[in-house]
């Protein structure tokens, strides 16, 4: 039995694909692509105001959950103030997918949360953000200035940690697209990965298989066994629940 991943998708507008008039629901195939190389199966789903026990309903048909990235979290979760660095946010989307966060560490499900969903793990246990990094002097480049174009950069990984264990490495080369990280840690959350400047770039659960990466292993693991092995450990403990 192939385990099937929950993934949350992201909502369009209308015009959102060519030729319809209404929104749609859209996941990046490249995700797609690494759960099935890893010998999973996906169960899209549609962000929406759930009522109570969506969560749970929705995750009992599914043995893992992937988060995407995506445009930024709502300060308003974290405690932030609005500012023009903060773009395409989604309340709607953020908060389904807070209550999927909050209801996945509770049943003890397998997590995989790239880029935005490395923080939206973040916040939704209770952790905030730092809004926008180029506002500090002395970082690496996280993006191509002016724009969203990926950079690569290493990330040093905790020796022993989940994520490490994953990759086989303690410092895979990553493609990194983001302008906002990891502040202060959310409840049970530990940092498992950093970049040369200090930018928390992996993260964890105490508890379960939660592992949060600020890159987009997804955007480099069609031609990298490294980044690869990300989606083989969800999809690997994901079959432990089926």
């Amino acid at each position: 039995m192939r385990p099937v991943i929950a993934v949350a998708g992201l909502r369009l507008g209308p015009g959102g694909v060519s030729g319809w008039s209404g929104g749609a629901a859209a996941v990046p195939e490249r995700y797609l692509l690494a759960l099935h190389r890893a010998g999973g199966d996906e169960s899209v789903l549609f962000p929406r105001a759930l009522d109570e026990g969506g969560a749970a309903r929705l995750l009992s048909r599914a043995h893992g959950l992937l988060l995407l990235g995506g445009g930024d979290i709502g300060p308003a979760e974290y405690g932030g103030s609005p500012r023009d660095e903060i773009h395409e946010v989604d309340p709607v989307r953020d908060g389904f997918e807070i209550a999927l966060v909050r209801e996945a560490v509770d049943r003890g499900t397998p997590v995989l949360a790239v880029c935005r969903g490395m923080q939206l793990v973040n916040v939704a246990l209770g952790g905030t953000l730092d809004p926008h990094l180029p506002d500090h002097d002395g970082l690496e480049a996280h993006r191509e200035a002016g724009s969203r174009a990926h950079v690569m950069h290493p990330v040093r990984l905790q020796p022993g940690s989940r994520v490490a264990e994953a990759m086989g490495t303690e410092l895979p080369d990553c493609s990194s697209s983001h302008h906002q990280a990891v502040e202060k840690l959310g409840g049970g959350l530990i940092a498992t990965g950093w970049a040369g400047d200090g930018v928390v770039e992996a993260l964890e659960h105490e508890d379960g298989w939660v592992v949060g990466v600020q890159w987009h292993p997804e955007a480099t693991a069609a031609r990298d066994p490294v980044q690869q092995a990300l989606f083989a450990a969800i999809v690997e403990r994901a079959g432990a629940n089926a």
